[in-house]
């Protein structure tokens, strides 16, 4: 009888040594002592900022995934725009048409779209990211390089009705749609490598809101776009011709942490297309925080990283969260 006794105060004097400890040793989380506070529900212990939008992710270490989409009207809704770590936008006509390249790596949207055609100064862009590049055809110039394998790409011409489908609500050209998952299997399929090669962006991940400036609206007509500042969020709202801009997918607000006014300069080819210099250096204004960084833009190179500096020349820490880049020619 005894012995039981002894055995079953054990669990006993093991809780009663614990709960001295903890009140010998309390636990201090910011400013409150003796308080855990509890990790979120889908935590998973992987989680590591991406290179490019310095976010924490699980898809951090994944090869980026770079996809032609529209600014076409008639295209909006965008489907996945608002999941973009990063986003490129340029003049691809001298009348002033624009599109976009859209960068995947932390998000997988369930769809993306509608999926464009390739425009040869977008490729050094990708390149520069590591980027598997989507894309449905594109013009001369473009296809001759991607038929040269100058990056991993897939191509809608090629893969329309498996990697690809049609909408038959959206109307023509704009009807083309892909997923995340369907380009990733088909990356697998064609020996892709999926790992990230690039080191990405420097990211200050204790940016908070300095000012109240907004980027002036760039382009015109039927494309013209203005980012709203929210000092609330710290963030910038897109609108496009007045209108702020959600996404097909989540009826979410298109946002940006950061905006790049990139100015490079172009050369008329034919009556359809121009040429956009994304490589060389030139001026660049970046918005971040709410403030206006005069500075410059460099890239070596088709596969050099495209980086961002002020006026010192000292690399550009962006607020954590997706880059646009809009580039004015």
């Amino acid at each position: 009888m005894k012995k039981i006794l002894a055995y079953s105060s054990i669990p006993i004097l093991i809780a009663l040594a614990v709960f001295l400890f903890f009140q010998k040793n309390k636990i201090e989380i910011g400013n409150q002592t003796g308080l855990l506070t509890p990790l979120p529900s889908k935590f998973t212990g992987n989680l590591k900022p991406g290179p490019l939008s310095g976010v924490n992710c699980e898809n951090a270490g994944a090869r980026p995934v770079a996809v032609m989409i529209p600014s076409d009207p008639e295209a909006m809704p965008l489907s996945g725009i608002s999941e973009a770590d990063m986003v490129f936008e340029m003049p691809v006509t001298d009348g002033g048409v624009t599109r976009m390249m859209a960068v995947f790596q932390c998000n997988q949207p369930k769809e993306i779209g509608s999926i464009r055609s390739s425009r040869v100064d977008f490729i050094p862009l990708a390149l520069g990211l590591g980027a598997i590049y989507s894309h449905w055809g594109g013009e001369a110039t473009a296809l001759e390089e991607l038929n040269s394998s100058v990056i991993d790409n897939i191509d809608g011409l090629k893969y329309d009705g498996t990697v690809y489908y049609r909408k038959s609500e959206r109307p023509r050209p704009h009807n083309g749609f892909t997923s995340f998952k369907s380009l990733l299997n088909k990356a697998k399929e064609l020996d892709y490598s999926l790992d990230n090669p690039i080191i990405g962006y420097k990211h200050d991940s204790k940016a908070v809101s300095k000012g109240d400036q907004s980027p002036p609206m760039i382009y015109a007509d039927d494309f013209a776009v203005k980012w709203i500042y929210d000092s609330a969020k710290n963030t910038y709202k897109r609108q496009r011709v007045g209108i702020f801009e959600t996404d097909f997918n989540n009826s979410k607000q298109v946002e940006a942490a950061n905006v790049v006014i990139m100015n490079t300069s172009w050369l008329p080819v034919n009556k359809d297309y121009i040429r956009v210099s994304t490589t060389g250096s030139g001026q660049a204004t970046i918005y971040k925080n709410g403030e206006a960084i005069a500075g410059t833009w460099e890239k070596s190179g088709d596969k050099g990283k495209l980086s961002f500096y002020d006026n010192i020349h000292k690399e550009i820490e962006f607020t954590p969260g997706p880059i646009w880049v809009e580039i004015k020619i």
